[in-house]
């Protein structure tokens, strides 16, 4: 079996300051160990599953965190960024069997992580179809845009709670809650624990059946922080400013939603 995972770092298990996800930061270090230990905990239960391919995104930041030389041989690395507007997803296929998301965190406005954001920090709010649209949300549909079914999410709880609807045969794993500016973290090792074991049990699930159709209609909403951002976001094809601070795109194609995230925020 062949599995796609994509990785970040702010729903980690300790992770709670800005700066210890900043690659050159004193405190960066021990977050990106923590980030590579998870990632090699869902690796671990993937391949006790029967799993020989396994592709991870490294898709925080400069998208060079994972130690390498931790996970299994069967792992390749995709690291940096190609400018795919697959992003996140980059790298995925019609030829993965699964999909999971490790280090995930709240959507912006959330307040489940004090790291809370979608893909940046300029947005009030962000939204897809009506729904707060976090990044695993925009991710997880781009797997299922080539076919591939997500059967694990890991993360702050609220994010976990907020997606157990996006996906029929989802597993959670919450490692941490949120609340302000503080978290209320497991102990790491446990957090390993429950993401191997979680990882080990969605790879055992009836795939077929975790797949997902998409909406054939897609309404992206975006709320800036800063009126002058919506009117520059607003000149991207297919976007139109509404009040103030906020640009919509509709559109038939979630490629074109991608696209957007690229762009827009």
């Amino acid at each position: 079996m062949r599995v796609f995972i994509s990785a970040d770092i702010e729903g980690t298990t300790f992770t709670t300051l800005w700066d210890e996800t900043e690659l050159g930061h004193h405190m960066y270090a021990a977050a990106a160990k923590q980030m590579t230990a998870e990632v090699k905990a869902a690796c671990e239960g993937a391949i006790a599953a029967g799993a020989d391919y396994i592709l991870i995104n490294d898709a925080h930041d400069y998208a060079v965190n994972l130690d390498v030389s931790e996970l299994p041989e069967c792992v390749e690395v995709i690291r940096g960024w190609s400018g795919d507007p697959l992003g996140m997803a980059d790298g995925v296929d019609e030829s993965f069997d699964a999909a999971m998301f490790v280090g995930y965190h709240s959507a912006a406005g959330r307040n489940g992580n004090p790291l809370s954001h979608t893909f940046t920090t300029k947005t009030t709010s962000v939204k897809l179809n009506g729904m707060v649209c976090s990044e695993f949300l925009l991710f997880s549909w781009a797997c299922a845009l080539k076919g591939v079914p997500t059967v694990l999410l890991c993360g702050d709880r609220m994010l976990t709670e907020d997606s157990k609807g996006l996906h029929p045969k989802l597993h959670t794993v919450a490692v941490k809650d949120g609340f302000g500016g503080s978290t209320r973290c497991l102990n790491p090792k446990l957090s390993c624990r429950l993401i191997r074991e979680a990882a080990e049990a969605a790879m055992k699930e009836e795939l077929a059946a975790a797949k997902i159709v998409l909406p054939e209609e897609f309404v992206f909403e975006v709320s800036y922080k800063e009126h002058k951002d919506a009117v520059r976001r607003s000149y991207f094809p297919g976007c139109r400013l509404v009040g103030d601070r906020t640009v919509v795109l509709e559109t038939k194609d979630f490629t074109d939603v991608l696209r957007a995230v690229q762009f827009i925020l």
